[in-house]
């Protein structure tokens, strides 16, 4: 009998986890709260769950469906305050919790190749070993208390958004100067100027490429719950608030849902530059 594995949120990060534990033999169940998505990963193979809109606490959510014994692994980008108690919270009724958020995007998401920041019982992680292995080539155990996952992706996208704001900035800032973008690209991307962001993000910009892999609002959110967190326990982050401010001006142009590349749209505008594409 094969392994089971259920996968509750069927985005452009779920689709591509269930796709990878199909692949590796795995019998998998899912539930979305839009039926078109469950619709699609059945026609990959994947079967519908008994699962409902209330996902972890609801009356038929996954608290009520999971056995003793089982593991609920969160890879959401959840606040501390909510991934937190999530052991305690479950722990009555026998089910441990990973507080395990991902980094890498769709296509890392279907190759295996994402990376994990895992927090909670290491006696869980183990359960869940083969399972995380599958979809996640690079493992970081943060620590055994639940929540930490989550403020490591809090860190881990503060950064993110911070970098892909300054990449957009800076390459509408080149071309206001007259440079050629795919030369701004092999220039900064060979220099001190270049980050990961910026040699992932910036080949959309220059083929005009905006199809959403991440929307522009996901970051503006998760620079919202950062800056949230970060007032909770008095930390400066005044560049991020900064950085947040332009996904804010690019959401309100009408590119709220486009792919987070798009936030050199706002730039360029306040440049007055043409982009290419």
């Amino acid at each position: 009998m094969a392994a089971r594995a259920g996968v509750i949120g069927i985005g452009a990060m779920g689709m591509g986890v269930a796709r990878r534990l199909l692949a590796q033999g795995y019998e998998v169940h899912v539930r979305d709260i839009r039926p078109e998505a469950e619709a699609e990963a059945r026609g990959e193979g994947v079967v519908d769950a008994a699962q409902t809109e209330e996902v972890v606490f609801g009356e038929h959510g996954v608290a009520a469906g999971l056995q003793p014994g089982g593991v609920l692994v969160v890879c959401s980008t959840v606040s501390p305050e909510f991934s937190g108690p999530l052991a305690a919270r479950l722990a009555p009724r026998g089910i441990r919790v990973l507080d395990a958020p991902v980094s890498g995007g769709p296509a890392r998401a279907r190759d295996g190749s994402m990376s994990m920041m895992i927090a909670g019982d290491p006696e869980a992680r183990e359960q869940a070993r083969a399972v995380l292995e599958a979809i996640s080539d690079r493992r970081f155990h943060v620590s055994a208390r639940t929540g930490d996952g989550s403020r490591m992706k809090l860190v881990n996208n503060h950064l993110a958004g911070i970098n892909l704001a300054a990449a957009c900035e800076g390459m509408a800032f080149g071309l206001k100067l007259g440079l050629d973008p795919q030369t701004i690209f092999d220039v900064v991307s060979a220099s001190s100027g270049a980050s990961w962001i910026f040699t992932d993000r910036m080949p959309r910009v220059l083929a005009g490429d905006y199809t959403t892999r991440a929307a522009v609002e996901i970051l503006a959110k998760d620079l919202g719950l950062a800056l949230e967190t970060g007032a909770a326990v008095r930390a400066a982050l005044p560049i991020c608030a900064i950085a947040r401010q332009s996904y804010i001006a690019t959401s309100a142009l009408g590119h709220g849902q486009e792919d987070d590349a798009a936030l050199v749209k706002y730039y360029a505008g306040v440049a007055g530059v043409k982009l290419p594409g």
